[in-house]
């Protein structure tokens, strides 16, 4: 069976984790988990910011630029 090439670049992982590395998947797997919820935040707080109006930007000191800036960002950057 061939793979389409975007297939064939991804790294092969084991269905299981390998006796003695099961320690290492599940810190890695509990990385991936704080860093996906991390990104969940990130999109979160800006939905939030994104629907204050000017008056309590102002009130809490954030400018529109500021503003603008941290929406223009992706989930994935703090």
């Amino acid at each position: 069976m061939h793979l389409p090439r975007y297939l064939a670049r991804l790294p092969s992982w084991p269905v299981s984790p390998a006796r003695g590395h099961s320690d290492q998947w599940l810190a890695g797997l509990l990385r991936l988990q704080a860093l996906c919820q991390r990104w969940r935040q990130n999109a979160r707080t800006r939905r939030q910011l994104a629907q204050l109006d000017p008056r309590l930007l102002g009130d809490a000191g954030i400018g529109f630029a500021e503003r603008q800036a941290e929406l223009d960002k992706p989930c994935w950057r703090d």
